[in-house]
């Protein structure tokens, strides 16, 4: 019992400091410190200080999504819409969640300027079955036809939009001091992302490239005549 007692406590000290100083510079003598440990109980419960931070990404990813799941509590039957429409939220309440839970969001962050060899396992482990929902659910609202680069392009475009609202935070607030992103905002801030997202989503699947095409010849041979 006391064991694990000290283990979760060294998995909560490293979050603190892992997120404060990154991997590189994150201390196993400091993470023990604020455990209240011995310097020598990470690498008998972890085996060092890598395994640690493996352990740290790996229980609050899953922390994470426990916490605010993939689909947003949408049931499975409900239209793509709705159904991206708790993607969206759930993203959005986890990225900006703020207390203790937020480490693993400015761990992330980290991860994504200074990547460590954790971050493989992670996205193997953890991010990729997420990923391959939000595949599942692009190509349906994009339509029958949807495939390959036209559907990453577009999975990327919408998680970078939540992405950017948080990590460019300092900016935003300086250039546009009047859209804040307070708890009673996220919602309004998700929708907008939804809504936004379903017209580039539609206006980008097969059928409407068609449509395109279909009205640029219109254009040609009415021009030639």
């Amino acid at each position: 019992m006391r064991e694990s007692a000290t283990r979760e406590q060294l998995l909560d000290a490293g979050s603190e400091v892992f997120a404060e100083c990154g991997f590189r510079r994150a201390t196993v003598r400091d993470i023990c410190r604020r455990a209240g440990a011995n310097v020598a109980a990470v690498n008998y419960h972890f085996g060092g200080k890598d395994e640690l931070y493996l352990a740290v990404l790996r229980r609050n990813f899953q922390s994470a999504l426990r916490r605010f799941p993939p689909d947003g509590g949408v049931p499975a039957g409900a239209s793509a819409e709705e159904r991206l429409a708790g993607f969206v939220r759930s993203f959005v309440d986890r990225i900006f969640v703020t207390g203790p839970d937020s480490c693993h969001g400015r761990i992330l962050a980290r991860e994504m300027v200074d990547p460590t060899p954790a971050l493989d396992a992670v996205v193997e482990t953890e991010m990729r079955g997420v990923a391959r929902g939000l595949e599942s659910l692009v190509r349906e609202v994009m339509g029958p036809g949807a495939e390959g680069r036209d559907v990453w392009l577009a999975m990327a475009s919408v998680v970078s939009q939540v992405v950017f609202y948080q990590h460019c935070r300092p900016v935003i607030s300086r250039l546009l001091p009047g859209l804040r992103f307070a708890e009673g905002d996220l919602a309004m801030l998700a929708a907008h992302i939804t809504r936004f997202s379903l017209a580039g989503l539609r206006g980008s699947g097969p059928s409407a490239a068609k449509g395109r095409a279909a009205r640029a010849r219109s254009v040609r041979v009415g021009g030639r005549s």
